[in-house]
């Protein structure tokens, strides 16, 4: 597991946690930035899948 991987999966953790924040104090602008952070981490956790790949490939 690479950092990009952790890192990717802790953005999408959080993100959750603020949509779901957002949802409970009405805020859909809370809501919109949870999402974007969830996609930028799932993003973020992808391409550490990908070095993975790669790095695995090489050896």
């Amino acid at each position: 597991m690479n950092q990009d991987q952790v890192n990717g999966k802790l953005k999408d953790i959080g993100g959750k946690i603020q949509e779901e924040a957002g949802k409970l104090v009405g805020s859909a602008d809370q809501q919109a930035k949870g999402l974007a952070n969830q996609v930028e981490g799932k993003t973020q956790e992808k391409l550490g899948d990908a070095k993975e790949v790669i790095k695995d490939a090489t050896n």
